[in-house]
């Protein structure tokens, strides 16, 4: 398999007090199935949409338990030299290189703004099997209340070229990889409680949000936004019963014309 570019999301994974409840939840909400939680990998357990690997749920390192997230992991070619660059760009390295087996090598990172990420240089395993299908991941936003940071911030890192969207009513940004659009960034409003950190908001593909979104109400989940048509499709954003901030997206149900965008940098 040919390594991602650089920068590249290729996985998202998660920390779960309750991993069981945390399967039954997405389970019911996007039908993913469950393997083996081998022991030498931390009980890391995959997720699987019709057979192929989607997403990871592992429980949390003793005395480390803490509040729930999704993770998403950017591809590199060398992590230790990602890692580096994440501190030159004044982030911070949460958690240092280190070898996952014959599977690849991973790192934790947080831009200056709090945002975390993980860092993926692959090995056995590449990252997602599936995406861009329902019930698979399908695109992520950096949720900040600093655009202009990360803008200057993850270009440093990755080679992204950035397009802001031309609109006084929303500060929203995306990452390209050459032409291809790869992540997006979000500015909070005033409208975000302040407790709330900023994070990468992962949005997984359903073939009707609204639908979607009645399975996560009925599975203990929280609607915190939408269904809200848009020209890249109708979504919703939600927290599931662990507390962990996820979106649902139909591209399929997008209405509207695409937004002019201007490269900024």
């Amino acid at each position: 398999m040919t390594a991602p570019p650089e920068g590249t999301p290729v996985w998202a994974d998660a920390t779960f007090a309750d991993p069981a409840g945390a399967e039954a939840f997405y389970g019911q909400v996007l039908g993913w199935t469950f393997g083996e939680a081998p022991s030498e990998f931390g009980s890391y357990t995959q997720a699987r949409k019709d057979g192929r690997a989607v997403a990871g749920i592992v429980p949390p390192v003793p005395g480390q338990e803490g509040h729930s997230a999704w993770v998403l992991h950017l591809a590199t070619a060398d992590v230790a030299a990602a890692a580096e660059r994440v501190r030159a760009a004044g982030g911070t390295v949460l958690l240092e290189p280190v070898q996952v087996g014959n599977l690849g090598s991973m790192a934790l990172a947080k831009d200056p703004a709090g945002v975390v990420f993980g860092l993926w240089q692959g090995g056995d395993h590449q990252g997602f099997e599936l995406r861009d299908a329902p019930g698979s991941y399908g695109w992520a936003e950096v949720f900040t209340r600093d655009t202009a940071a990360a803008n200057s911030f993850f270009p440093q890192v990755f080679p992204y070229r950035v397009e802001k969207i031309v609109d006084d009513k929303v500060d929203y940004s995306v990452y390209h990889l050459g032409d291809t659009p790869v992540l997006g960034a979000m500015g909070m409003g005033p409208d975000v409680p302040v407790q709330v950190p900023p994070f990468i908001s992962v949005y997984f593909l359903v073939d009707d949000c609204d639908a979607a979104a009645g399975r996560v109400v009925q599975a203990g989940g929280q609607l915190v936004f939408g269904p809200m048509s848009s020209p890249f499709g109708r979504f919703a954003s939600f927290v599931d019963p662990q507390g962990a901030a996820f979106s649902l997206i139909d591209p399929g149900a997008a209405e509207g014309g695409r937004p002019s965008t201007v490269e900024v940098g």
